[in-house]
């Protein structure tokens, strides 16, 4: 049986500017109310069932954050621009471009800038994954028992 022809646009898309791809979509992290998360974007920039893996590229703007949270899927991060400080599981990491992240599932994770620049990330995770887990009360008090954790999650 013949596969279906694949339309060029989804062969190439161009890189056009300001970490913008021609045809990829400028969307919203999240939905607005459902986690804490400060000025982010994202862009989906491979989902094709037959990868079984969906690469996505975030950008955070300076004073911006991820949302701290845990699943039980893997994401493999590559940092394109700019400079951040991540928290995965117990450790707190500064990284900059060309850095790599492995956040192993069920491991708490945030990604938070530094600096005057925007911060930009690719993701890769698996196209088939379940919903973020946000900590409880519960675990917020015994990740702030660490006191380098307690300032990351607290910054001025």
């Amino acid at each position: 049986m013949d596969k279906p022809e694949t339309k060029h646009a989804d062969l190439f898309r161009t890189f056009l500017s300001k970490y913008r791809w021609e045809n990829v979509p400028f969307l919203p992290y999240k939905e607005e109310g459902t986690a804490p998360f400060k000025s982010i974007t994202r862009q989906v920039l491979f989902d094709v069932p037959e990868l079984r893996c969906e690469l996505r590229y975030f950008e955070v703007a300076p004073g911006g954050y991820s949302t701290l949270e845990r699943h039980e899927h893997v994401h493999g991060v590559m940092i394109l621009r700019g400079e951040a400080d991540v928290l995965v599981g117990g450790e707190i990491k500064a990284v900059k471009a060309f850095d790599l992240v492995h956040i192993p599932p069920m491991t708490w994770h945030q990604f938070r800038t530094k600096g005057d620049e925007p911060m930009g990330f690719l993701c890769m995770v698996n196209v088939e994954r379940d919903r973020p887990q946000l900590p409880s009360e519960e675990d917020l008090r015994r990740l702030r028992q660490d006191p380098k954790l307690a300032a990351f999650l607290s910054p001025n």
